[in-house]
Parts: C-alpha cells; structure tokens; sequence
C-alpha cells in the first residue's frame, strides 16, 4: 500500500521555496516526522511530498500521478487551508478512489468547516500518530471505518518513535546568528497557560493538560543526532519548556553527563524567567544562548485584556536577567490588538527601545481561529480576514477594523529604531518582487552566502 503525506506550507513565500532565508522554508514539519515514523514502526512505506520542493501546481500533479497513492494524508493549519484544498481537488480528480485523511490544528479547531469538503475521507481531530495508523491497517484490511471525524488517541510521548527527519531529507537552517548544524526537537506538548489570544484552541488539539517526554528521552535522541548531524545549534521548540522547573534542571544534569555542547534555544516567559532566576543561571551555563519570549505589550491593561499572566515590569526585569547571563533576546510583541489605543501601542515601542532585543518579532494582531479573542473579534464585527491565508502572523496586513495601521507601521519601524537606510532596505526585502528575484538566483553558492550574511542581523 502507498502512503503519501503532503506538506503544504507554501502560503506564504510560495513553491520552489526549500531553503530561502527566513524559517518557513527551512524547518521539517514534526508532527508528519511523528505520524512517519510511528507509521514506519508498524510495518508501512511512507512517502512525502514537500511543496516547498515543487515548481507549480503542475509539477504536483505529475507527482501524485507518477506515485499513483493508495492513500494521501495532509497536514492543515489555518493558514495553509486553501493550498491543502488545492491539493484535494488536484487528488481527487486523478483517481476519486485515492483515499484523502486531513489532519492538523485546523482540522482540530473547525472540524465541520473541513468536513464541509466531501472529497475528504477522514478527518483526524488533535493528535494523529495512533489514529493515522489506525486507519491505515484498517484500509489494508479491508475493514469497515464507521467514523468520518474521528477523535486522535493521545500517545505516551515516551513510547513514541523518535520523528523520522529524513522524511524530509534535508537538515534544519538556524535562526540568524547561530551555527549549523542546526535542529530542533520537540520535548512535550500543550501549554499550562490561558493567553486570550492562544487558548483554548491549544487544548482543543493537545487535551488540558502538558504532557512532556522525560529528560532520559530527549537526551537518548540528541545522541543520535549528535552522531548523525555533529549539531552546533539545538531549538527547543515547546510552547513553554521552562514552565516545569524540575524538567530544566534533570535536563541541564543530564545535558553536561553526556558531554553536550551546542548552543540552546528555547521560548519562556517574562514572569517564569523572574521568578526563576537561579533556573535561568543554569539554563546559560548549560548552553543557553537565546530565549524567545512573549512580551506581547508594554501597557498593563493591555496584557490584562490579553489574559498574558505578566506584568510590564516582569517584561524589563526578564531582559535585565538575560542581559546579565549573555542570553539573547529574541522579542515577540503585538500591536493592533482589539480596544489598544495609539497610546498603549508607544507603550509598547518604548518598552522594545529600552529592552533593545537582539531580535525584534512584531506582529499585527491576526484573529487565530479557536481562541477567545477571535471569538471577541467575531462577535464585535471586527475581522478584517477575507481569506485564510491572511491568518499569518506578520507586521505588514489590516487585521482587524478601528486599528489605524499607518500609524502602527511608524509606531513598528520605530520600536526596530531603523534609521533611513534601513527603513528602505527593509521596504525592498519585503516586496514581492524582491522575493521573486531571492528565488531565481538562489541556487547561485555566491548570492546565497552574501543574502545569508546580511540576515545575521534579520530586517
């Protein structure tokens, strides 16, 4: 039996866009790297088919046609729904009997908007190791599947297979500063947390609780790929490693007994870190060269209004212990959030001018299907979302109304302190034909050392 997984994460820079700069392009996709190797473990030949890697729409149908699958299954975030639409319809019209199971955050959040395709076959809510599998030695045997939506069996992540990076065959691009090469892991899933802007769509896929592999486990798979990749960059990449104090530490132990050496990136929080300090010290003599942490508003009331859990002081003493460990910051705030004012958005920039990150990450509030603030959104007539495309996080689109967005990109372009120049190279790096041309010419060795050298410093 053939399986194919399709990963469609083209939204927003496109096909033939494996390896461009910036990390969309360059990360595997753990979640089908699980369902592959948890798959592979029970007897079945799985197969993918990486957009990033294709030409054109046409370059996909040959590809399914030169496969010739019993069975495709696709990953769905928001974003990513109309391309994986695009490859339904694409499946199905070379063979209606080539079976076609979605899966992923979407899928997990709004079941019936997919179900609404009766070209799907299945549909797996939450997590889809066991599920996926299910189904497929159901289909070998012929069985009879009653359910069309069926509810993902939760895993114990320390049973799971190690995800299968070769899926993907290619290794990982670090984030601007760091070495090659570079990998990331993920060590649980779920966060303890209930940010307006997150929650609940993240129970909805990973249950209420956080459930994380044990520190054993992880290491075992770093040792493996220490010997495969020799790596010099490791990400974390939970929502909140550092939420469990008891993890960090048995981690850091058993981190330095078995002789690692790589640079550490993880995310946190601002309270987490203050509270925390002594964790945070042990964290940067193990490794730790980079925390990426939501700060999201430099105005009180507006964390409040988020549900964030911090406060504004948190957010300055959080880089202050950073500062002082050799830690980077890799800052991640919002503005045009719902009934911000233009004053509690300078709060924001002036926060940002005073922390002075090494990396800045501003985003425009974007309603993210499943969580309470798109709820508010929704039911106040606010969004401004056309399409789903228009769900990515960036600083550049209109969101949501009554937000003055000229205004937010002098308010964003000042809180990135970009003097003239910058504010042009910037303007010439985002415009589409800029990325256009970056495609063209990068298979060219010499171009793509100079572009990786001028995003050291990201703009």
């Amino acid at each position: 039996m053939k399986v194919i997984l399709v990963y469609a994460g083209i939204s927003y820079i496109g096909f033939n866009s494996l390896g461009l700069p910036g990390t969309d392009s360059n990360w595997i996709h753990h979640g089908l790297c699980s369902i592959s190797a948890y798959a592979k473990k029970h007897g079945f030949d799985i197969n993918l088919i990486d957009l990033r890697r294709l030409k054109n729409w046409k370059h996909f149908e040959d590809e399914i046609k030169k496969i010739n699958p019993n069975v495709v299954g696709l990953t769905m975030c928001s974003v990513d729904y109309d391309p994986v639409m695009k490859c339904i319809d694409i499946i199905k019209s070379i063979n209606n009997k080539i079976i076609v199971i979605v899966g992923g955050p979407h899928p997990s959040i709004l079941p019936h908007e997919v179900a609404s395709n009766p070209k799907i076959d299945y549909i797996i809510i939450g997590e889809g190791e066991i599920s996926f599998t299910k189904i497929l030695q159901d289909i070998k045997d012929d069985k009879k599947i009653f359910y069309r939506i069926i509810n993902g069996e939760q895993p114990n992540l320390d049973e799971l297979p190690f995800v299968d990076r070769e899926l993907f065959d290619y290794q990982e691009t670090p984030i601007a500063g760091f070495e090659s090469p570079f990998v990331t892991i993920i060590a649980g899933r779920g966060c303890m947390y209930n940010c307006s802007f997150c929650q609940p769509a993240e129970r909805m896929i990973f249950g209420k609780n956080v459930r994380r592999r044990s520190p054993s486990n992880v290491i075992e798979e770093l040792k493996i790929l220490k010997d495969k990749y020799k790596f010099k960059t490791l990400m974390l990449h939970d929502d909140c490693l550092t939420e469990d104090k008891k993890w960090i530490i048995e981690f850091c132990k058993l981190y330095k007994e078995n002789g690692f050496d790589a640079k550490i990136i993880c995310q946190s929080r601002a309270d987490i870190i203050c509270r925390n300090e002594d964790m945070i010290k042990l964290m940067a003599e193990t490794g730790l060269k980079m925390l990426l942490i939501g700060f999201e508003s430099g105005n009180q009331r507006v964390l409040n209004f988020l549900r964030k859990g911090t406060k504004v002081e948190h957010n300055f003493r959080a880089a202050e212990i950073c500062i002082k460990y050799g830690i980077k910051i890799w800052a991640n705030y919002m503005m045009g959030i719902p009934t911000e004012t233009k004053e509690e958005v300078m709060d924001t920039v002036k926060m940002i001018k005073k922390i002075k990150p090494d990396v800045h990450s501003p985003a425009f509030y974007a309603p993210q299907p499943g969580s309470d603030l798109y709820k508010y959104c929704i039911d106040n007539n606010l969004s401004l979302i056309k399409s789903h495309n228009e769900y990515r996080r960036n600083p550049y689109d209109k969101k949501i109304k009554n937000v003055d967005y000229k205004f937010l990109r002098k308010a964003r372009d000042e809180s990135l302190e970009l003097n003239l120049k910058e504010k042009i190279v910037r303007g010439v790096w985002n415009s589409k034909i800029c990325k256009w041309l970056i495609k063209i010419a990068w298979k060219n060795q010499i171009f793509r050392n100079l572009i990786e050298t001028i995003i050291q410093t990201p703009i």
